[in-house]
């Protein structure tokens, strides 16, 4: 024989089942998933392939020219930091009042 649902279940289908579509179905919710992440990862994916394969290995010639300018981008940059340093300090010292 069946059993009648209890008053406390009826209360609670009553009032908390959500009316019809007020929840997202598993076919929107799979769709908004696969507009959200997995169609930006193969766009991602497919962009990323086309620029590997148009992308060559440098001849020495060209590999020498991007080292010097790394090299010299390098010493620059060091020396800009030095010498902000080299002022730095005595005007620190000005204002604390170094003994």
């Amino acid at each position: 024989s069946r059993r009648l649902p209890s008053r406390a279940q009826v209360f609670l289908f009553v009032f908390f089942t959500p009316a019809p579509g007020a929840l997202p179905t598993m076919d929107k919710a799979v769709d908004q998933v696969v507009d959200a992440v997995v169609t930006p990862a193969q766009s991602f994916s497919k962009e990323s392939l086309r620029l590997l394969k148009r992308c060559s290995k440098p001849d020495r010639n060209e590999f020498k020219k991007i080292a010097i300018a790394t090299g010299v981008g390098f010493a620059v940059m060091g020396l800009i930091g030095y010498f902000v340093k080299l002022i730095h300090i005595p005007i620190n010292q000005l204002i604390i009042g170094g003994n």
